[in-house]
């Protein structure tokens, strides 16, 4: 009875002193988000529940990898199941009895499955990080102190299991196999002996367990409980579409993010919910062809900031026990700079803002925002900015396209493609009555390469019968490429003269070949009162094929691998429209190559970099193209005058050019239709 009262107690101080050192740790660590500016979430219950039992109970994102996915499935269930059985287990220690189940005999055995089937997956996991040795995987005591916690945490279990089947005078069972296998081996002790044996191995597991809960919020696993939460509070907006920025505000002091604190509470809920699997590093086109961005090590950097500057703003530590956990860097956190001390501005720099790090994050973050607000401070902040691209924006600042042609030019195009006007070209005020607006952009109305896409698109709209009409010399930026760069107030000027200008000509529906452009218009513009469907000319094309206003009759003979563009694919979801296209016509085979969809590699041009020169590792294009070349096609098909660029200028670089033609799917679709080459 005593014994009974003193365990009992020594449960209650254990446990209870445990309980109070987590919250505490996960309290400060809240304290440090609080730090943030707060943002406002929509409050979006069902679409945000749905969202979560999909990515939390489902495990979609972590299935993009099947094998890890299908090892994290069977660790966090086998860990949900686990729970009733370290319910069971702490009762049998504390009241000599176990969970009132119906069926023990089954819960038994389905407990001792569970603890194999974990032990596997571990297993699994150490394999792939060590003896497999994955890139993306960090090796050392850190990532693998939890492989020791979870293999001794399901070890006490079997062997309390033992021990009491001993004490018990319990035989041999089917229902609970490992655990008869260690009676076995402790058959020749005593009552008493088992019974000390029971008891050692049931503090010893409740002591891994309760180390495991302290563990847990001090390093990476912090994603068991940030995880769901940030999975639950994500953003619901269009996918990638950018916060704006009050530049009217007469008490900011600066722009963008350049302090930690400038991020919102939800862009820190992220740095916390990091996992630190890598997946976003080694997709992105950055990281992979030599460039120092890391995505995961830029969340991790931020989050060790963060916890560094934190605790010394709020005088709360971070780690329990400090001699185990707190790193010394020898520098007072409050006197380092967030870009230049912890992000170097070259990090910055190499993003193409392609997204597939955000598309392969299993518990949501989002990497490019951060990116985008950290270049904003120090454009609109700092002045700073690569040369190249400073000059690009300067030029869409003066004569509203990124290579200084006059202005006056942007409409030159018309004559030069159709001297004779057999395309019947018309301005908004020549055809007031116009059923499209056909937004150009600066590649389609100044680049000699993608005015062959414009032709093309002009006599497909024509052939279909549609009534169609463009801006000319009043067309303008759209801004992404300010907005991407990090010049929120050339983008805001932009859009606000953009808008302007649909409003004075009553545009309802814009059509445009480039995804950029799309993107912005479709996901962004409506903030500032766009009002007008946008469409992709893919989308229009598929339409008017399906409804045979365009008939595909003449054959072409080519092997076909399509290239997704990033903001077409995985900003807009629009992956089957342009490949609906390419089966329609007649003699075409289309080859998908393995990274494609929404895990296609960018093309190296997005985020602003299709204006600057690539400085270190391999160029991202020709890395892009020598993948497209894989599946030996004759044409390399895209739907993006920026991807196209970049795939022609990576044929050449491989020398490929006079075997393997680069072509727009307007461009092979009027091959088609209109049996011309």
């Amino acid at each position: 009875m005593i014994g009974s009262l003193i365990q009992f107690v020594l449960f209650l101080a254990v446990t209870g002193y445990a309980l109070f050192l987590f919250g505490r740790i996960v309290y400060h660590r809240y304290l440090y988000i609080q730090l943030g500016k707060s943002v406002n979430l929509k409050k979006e219950a069902k679409a945000r529940l749905k969202e979560f039992a999909i990515q939390v109970f489902g495990q979609t994102k972590l299935l993009k990898d099947k094998k890890s996915g299908i090892m994290h499935i069977i660790i966090f269930y086998g860990f949900l199941i686990l729970q009733l059985g370290a319910l069971d287990l702490i009762l049998k220690g504390l009241i000599g009895r176990g969970l009132p189940v119906p069926g023990y005999d089954y819960f038994t055995f389905i407990q001792e499955v569970t603890v194999a089937l974990i032990l596997l997956a571990m297993g699994y996991a150490t394999y792939r990080r060590y003896i497999e040795k994955l890139k993306r995987l960090k090796r050392g005591w850190k990532p693998s102190i939890v492989v020791f916690f979870i293999f001794f945490l399901l070890l006490s279990v079997v062997v309390s299991g033992g021990f009491e089947r001993v004490r018990e005078g319990l035989g041999a069972s089917g229902y609970a196999p490992i655990s008869s296998v260690f009676a076995g081996i402790f058959s020749g002790l005593s009552h008493t002996g088992a019974t000390i044996g029971f008891y050692a191995s049931w503090w010893m597991h409740l002591l891994i367990l309760l180390s495991f809960l302290i563990y847990v919020p001090q390093s990476k696993h912090f994603h068991i409980i940030t995880a769901p939460i940030n999975i639950l509070l994500r953003r619901t907006e269009p996918t990638g579409k950018l916060a704006s920025l009050d530049l009217e505000d007469e008490e900011a002091e600066s722009f963008g993010v350049g302090k930690i604190e400038d991020f919102t509470q939800k862009q820190m809920l992220d740095f916390y919910s990091c996992v630190e699997c890598g997946r976003c590093t080694n997709v992105c086109p950055a990281n992979t062809t030599g460039k120092l961005l890391s995505p995961m090590h830029l969340i991790t950097k931020l989050r060790d900031h963060l916890t560094e500057k934190g605790a010394a703003i709020t005088s709360k530590s971070p780690w329990v026990p400090a001699a185990a956990f707190a790193t010394h860097s020898g520098h007072n956190p409050l006197d380092v700079e967030l870009i230049g001390g912890v992000i170097t501005e070259e990090e910055l720099w190499a993003c193409t803002t392609c997204r597939n790090c955000e598309d392969q994050c299993p518990v949501g973050n989002e990497h490019v925002d951060k990116i985008i607000d950290l270049r904003r401070h120090l454009v609109l902040t700092q002045g700073s900015m690569p040369h190249d691209g400073q000059r690009a924006l300067q030029n869409i600042e003066r004569q509203g396209n990124p290579w200084g042609i006059s202005r006056n030019d942007r409409v030159k195009w018309v004559k030069e493609v159709d001297p004779s006007n057999e395309l019947n070209v018309r301005t908004v005020k020549e055809n007031p009555d116009f059923e499209y607006l056909f937004f150009l952009g600066s590649m389609g109305a100044y680049d000699n390469r993608s005015r062959k896409i414009t032709h093309a698109f002009v006599k497909l709209m024509n052939e279909a019968g549609i009534s169609f009409a463009i801006l000319g010399n009043e067309e303008k930026n759209s801004g992404d490429t300010p907005r991407r760069m990090g010049n929120e107030f050339l983008f805001q000027q932009l859009c606000a003269d953009n808008i302007a200008t649909f409003q004075k000509y009553k545009v309802q529906k814009i059509v445009t070949t480039c995804p950029h452009t799309y993107h912005i218009f479709k996901n962004e513009y409506p903030e500032f009162g766009l009002e007008a469907d946008i469409f992709h000319h893919t989308e229009l094309l598929n339409q008017w094929v399906k409804e045979g206003r365009l008939k595909p009759q003449y054959e072409v003979h080519e092997r076909i691998t399509y290239h997704d563009s990033c903001y077409l694919g995985r900003y807009n979801e629009v992956y089957e429209e342009p490949r609906s296209i390419l089966r329609a016509i007649p003699g075409a085979v289309l080859v998908e190559q393995p990274r494609s969809r929404e895990n296609s590699m960018c093309c190296g041009a997005g985020g602003g970099m299709m204006w600057m020169e690539e400085t270190a590792g391999t160029r991202v294009n020709v890395a892009r193209t020598e993948q497209l070349l894989s599946v030996n096609p004759t044409v390399i098909s895209s739907a993006c005058p920026y991807c196209l660029t970049m795939v022609e200028d990576g044929t050449k670089l491989k020398e490929v050019e006079e075997r393997v033609k680069a072509r727009d799917i307007a461009e092979i679709l009027a091959m088609s239709v209109f049996g011309t080459a």
